[in-house]
């Protein structure tokens, strides 16, 4: 039977600029986003969780560029989640990772009615290994995370992953 998880999170708005929703222009569109100390379960009980994000809607909304939108840390989660998969397929497989960084795009499309849709993400990750002789494999691990990745499996859109390697030492 599979393993099942679950994931608790508090969005509090914090936009209401003393006359709550009364217009569009009347409001903020900034959030706090949190995760409980504790959901009862044994692997959360006196567990302390991250710090707060503070969240907005992306600017061409009305929201705040210094804060996260959902947009953006969409975008972040499906990054970090290939990230963690490759790095865990790749000390599986004896290829020592000694720096990973990625530089991820994702394309929306608003619809008429200003709804829209994710249309992609592409991931630029910058990996550099210990070895020359790492670089055929390292190459090959990505296919596998991406095929493992949480949050590529659960979105209806493509993930894409352009990838450069590079090696420390011949």
């Amino acid at each position: 039977m599979p393993k099942a998880h679950s994931y608790h999170a508090r969005i509090a708005w914090t936009g209401n600029q003393g006359s709550g929703t009364s217009g569009y222009r009347a409001y903020g569109r900034d959030c706090v986003i949190t995760i409980p100390e504790s959901d009862g379960t044994d692997e959360t009980r006196g567990v302390t969780g991250p710090a707060p994000i503070a969240g907005s809607s992306d600017p061409a909304f009305r929201g705040d560029p210094g804060k996260w939108n959902p947009e953006q840390l969409l975008v972040v989660a499906l990054s970090q989640c290939h990230m963690l998969w490759y790095l865990h397929l790749s000390a599986e497989a004896g290829v020592v990772v000694t720096e990973y960084a990625d530089d991820a795009r994702g394309s929306m499309i608003e619809a008429p009615d200003g709804g829209g849709r994710f249309t992609e993400v592409v991931l630029r990750p910058q990996i550099t290994i210990a070895s020359r002789d790492m670089l055929e494999k390292a190459a090959t691990l990505h296919e596998p995370a991406h095929e493992k990745c949480f949050i590529a499996n659960s979105v209806n859109f493509p993930v894409r992953c352009d990838p450069v390697i590079v090696a420390l030492r011949c």
